[in-house]
């Protein structure tokens, strides 16, 4: 596995097309302040748009925690207008993840609270221990939820299941999140970040441009039968043109592997 570090509590690390995104503040069991939640931004944004040899992203963390939240200990240094100029840096990268063109497993371990609840629910892919912990922590700080997990967890788990977990804060270890269909794969307690690898090889073995639309049609197009009907039309009569669906079918028709250009 090749790696490298962006900053010092963000680590990017690469395993041949697969990004694996670390948080990486153990003392805090990655909880992010503003400067660590400005760099996770950035490098998800480069990784989305930028990078053409990612094709698949994992969101991780260091020290067996995924993420503790946003760090605390900044909340109350905070104006009305910074905490709203924080709260809409912290939506940028959710809009990424969720609609950018390359699928994101999460990779869970320990303790994913708050905004770390938020960023594992943002993924279309959920890896977690069976001895993790999971919590819409939000309300015990006095907040509200945010980092889009007002949205993105009731299409995960139903709106009455994520107003209790909203509305109570209370904790699900790995194996109850899986079955409220929270978590998509449980793993042995220190083997998530290797199922999801494993995970994320098999996702790069799609159509680049299909994976891309497909989530497109996820995030933005599905509000309505109309809509979706609509994405389905535009989107099919697109990727009918491309390379990939072409070596697709007659892949399909030989009998070999196909090997897809994102074209």
């Amino acid at each position: 596995m090749n790696g490298s570090s962006d900053e010092d509590c963000i680590q990017l690390t690469r395993k041949g097309a697969i990004a694996i995104i670390t948080l990486n503040k153990p003392q805090r069991r990655n909880a992010l302040d503003r400067r660590m939640r400005r760099q996770f931004s950035r490098t998800i944004h480069n990784l989305m748009t930028d990078e053409l040899a990612a094709r698949a992203i994992i969101l991780t963390g260091n020290a067996g925690h995924f993420c503790a939240g946003a760090d605390v200990s900044e909340m109350a240094k905070r104006s009305m207008l910074e905490t709203r100029q924080i709260v809409e840096e912290t939506c940028a990268p959710v809009r990424d993840i969720v609609g950018g063109a390359k699928p994101v497993i999460a990779a869970v371990e320990g303790i994913a609270f708050g905004m770390g609840l938020s960023l594992a629910v943002a993924a279309d892919y959920l890896v977690s221990a069976s001895n993790a912990r999971f919590c819409a922590a939000f309300l015990r700080v006095g907040l509200i939820p945010d980092t889009g997990i007002l949205w993105t967890l009731p299409r995960k788990i139903g709106m009455t299941k994520a107003r209790e977990l909203m509305s109570l804060a209370i904790e699900v270890d790995g194996k109850e999140a899986a079955q409220i269909g929270l978590v998509d794969k449980i793993a042995a307690p220190g083997q998530a970040l290797d199922v999801a690898i494993a995970v994320a090889e098999k996702l790069i073995e799609n159509p680049p441009m299909s994976m891309a639309l497909t989530k497109a049609a996820h995030a933005f197009r599905t509000a309505t039968i109309e809509s979706t009907i609509d994405a389905e039309l535009e989107y099919a009569s697109m990727l009918a043109r491309t390379h990939d669906h072409n070596e697709a079918t007659n892949t399909h028709i030989e009998e070999r592997k196909p090997a897809f250009k994102g074209q």
